[in-house]
């Protein structure tokens, strides 16, 4: 059987496998599609037909860009449909990180769960797959979302909204890097975008691969994995234009020794990173917004979610909670659903057929559903909720910032694209003990009525010599038993003062339990830091803590999910030597 015949089409224009004749308008209403069906080729989609495009990329470089489109099977060629949009470095024929053995060519099956689980096609919707530069079927550079990217985006939106079989309205679609590009669609404040739903994203591009200008692990690992990915080989039934496109990186070794420099820089605020900053550049956007986010998530943390969040002005749904890298439908062997709240895809479709087709939900989701460290979920108008601010002082101290336990490489085999860094981190079974000189403890007065710690911490200090440091969050048992909930790292430059954001959290501490806060030498195989040796003393701490009361909680359905047991297990020590507790830890009587 002959799976694919196709004509070569100038640019931006469609690929299809036969020209459609048009006569009569109800000739042309009841005419089959073109393009390649799930008969003719078992990997495109049931219910769609699968066609391939090119067009420019929007910043005037020259750069084509590669977009598979499927398109309803039921439906002739210009019937208007509302387009869901994925754009990413995963789309490629060959496979999304790798060569995956297909023997014929086609579409990705990246989010064939969300076509199918959803009957998208059914529904009456256009999916489309768009490589972004240097990936795939499009030439280019890959630019680790920056300005290039960027204008990818930008392009595959307009693109998609001007087809003939469009009605000029355009959701987007993805989870991990192609959930940030929808972030960065958001950004662009391009009209045609109506709705946006992004899985855990990373937010701020700068801390995929530093802390605070302390480089971790993958800062070298994670530019050879996209290096990698962008030179998948093309499969041998490709068009010669496909194939032409994807040969792009090995025709431009410079491609690939760029990005291995480019994004190297531990400066946060040079202009390669602010360009590379979604937290800031969300600030008055509105695009109606769907997230995800693991508080716990050990690969696309929830650094600066807040501040996108704060930065964003439209209408907001979110799914926060204890879970890893993963997307809002998946489920473990068992069939547990990994985020543990049920009805993914229906609030999905209710978001797209509201924004792109109008249809006003039936169903009154939750603004937020979060799911705290408990693994109970409660319901919210928006996240954070703060109940009261806490702004405790700390004792001074001091500690040795000699690396102790740090390990410098990665764990044997580890991959670090953002689809596959995802193991959790050890902790260090030694520098517990509260007179290590390696670091040191400050203790919470034990809560006289249970709380939650929320939104993002923060500490300042004054440091007595440069180096490393890391802060630590303990909760802590009165048996001693503790665990490690929130932590963040930074260079000390010189002598002075250092503030230190730590990571979004969403963690409740019981009646009777203690916070415990660690600074100290980075003792973490998380980082890749370079010791000082210097014995570095710490005055005048401060915390800043957003605390909400558990009381108020509205309860919303969901169940624990599964990833909160297998981090609770890494991240439990026995700590010894707890003190009595120097500062308090309570919310504000009325709250």
């Amino acid at each position: 059987m002959t799976l694919r015949k196709r004509t070569t089409a100038a640019a931006g224009a469609l690929i299809t496998i036969a020209a459609l004749v048009v006569g009569s308008p109800a000739a042309a209403a009841t005419a089959a599609p073109t393009g390649v069906t799930h008969e003719e080729n078992p990997r495109v989609p049931e219910g769609a037909v699968w066609t391939e495009a090119y067009f420019p990329s929007a910043d005037h470089s020259g750069v084509e860009l590669h977009a598979d489109v499927l398109r309803p099977a039921n439906l002739p060629d210009k019937a208007r449909t509302p387009v869901i949009l994925a754009v990413g470095p995963y789309f490629a024929h060959a496979g999304q990180t790798g060569p995956e053995g297909w023997t014929q060519t086609g579409p990705s099956s990246r989010f064939a769960d969300f076509t199918s689980g959803t009957g998208l096609f059914a529904r009456g919707y256009t999916y489309v797959m768009v490589d972004l530069r240097g990936f795939g079927g499009s030439t280019g550079c890959l630019d680790w979302v920056g300005p290039g990217e960027q204008a990818d985006v930008k392009a595959a939106i307009q693109w998609a909204a001007r087809q003939p079989w469009s009605t000029g309205k355009v959701g987007m679609y993805g989870k991990s890097y192609d959930a940030v590009t929808g972030l960065v669609g958001n950004n662009l404040r391009v009209g045609p975008l109506k709705a946006v739903v992004a899985q855990e994203p990373v937010w701020n591009m700068y801390n995929y691969l530093f802390s605070n200008e302390v480089p971790r692990p993958n800062v070298t690992g994670t530019p050879n994995a996209y290096n990698s990915i962008a030179t998948i080989a093309p499969l041998p039934d490709d068009t010669d234009r496909y194939k032409a496109n994807a040969a792009y990186e090995a025709a431009h070794p410079e491609c690939l020794s760029d990005n291995l420099t480019n994004n190297n820089n531990p400066d946060l605020n040079s202009p390669y990173w602010r360009a590379r900053n979604l937290a800031a550049q969300a600030k008055g956007t509105n695009t109606p917004l769907f997230v995800t986010q693991g508080f716990i998530e050990p690969n696309t943390k929830p650094e600066d979610i807040e501040e996108y969040l704060d930065n964003h002005q439209g209408f907001e749904r979110g799914w926060l909670g204890q879970w890893e890298h993963v997307r809002g439908n998946d489920t473990n062997s068992d069939g547990q659903l990994l985020q543990g709240r049920a009805g993914f895809f229906d609030e999905v479709m209710r978001i797209y057929d509201h924004y792109l087709k109008g249809v006003k939900p039936s169903v009154k989701d939750p603004a937020y559903a979060i799911e705290d460290s408990t693994g109970v979920w409660r319901e919210q108008p928006t996240w954070p909720v703060t109940s009261s601010v806490t702004t405790p002082s700390l004792p001074d101290g001091r500690y040795l910032d000699d690396g102790l336990a740090t390990a410098l490489a990665a764990p044997a085999g580890q991959q670090w694209d953002m689809e596959h860094y995802a193991d959790p981190v050890p902790l260090s079974a030694t520098g517990l003990v509260a007179a290590d000189e390696h670091s040191y403890w400050s203790w919470s007065t034990p809560v006289t009525s249970r709380l939650r710690i929320t939104a993002t911490p923060r500490i300042g200090f004054s440091a007595s010599a440069p180096g490393n440091v890391l802060v630590r969050f303990w909760d802590t048992a009165p048996d001693g038993t503790a665990v490690m909930f929130d932590e963040n790292v930074a260079l000390i430059k010189k002598a002075g003062r250092v503030a230190i954001d730590l990571k979004a959290t969403d963690w409740t501490i019981e009646a009777g339990h203690q916070l415990g806060v660690q600074i100290g030498t980075i003792s973490s195989p998380a980082w890749r830091d370079t010791p000082s040796g210097n014995t570095i003393g710490v005055s005048r701490a401060r915390l800043r803590l957003e605390l909400q009361n558990p009381r108020f909680d509205v309860p919303t359905q969901g169940d624990r999910s599964p990833y909160l047991d297998t981090y609770l297990a890494a991240y439990t020590r026995v700590l010894t030597d707890v003190g009595a507790g120097t500062f308090p830890l309570e919310l504000r009587k009325g709250h």
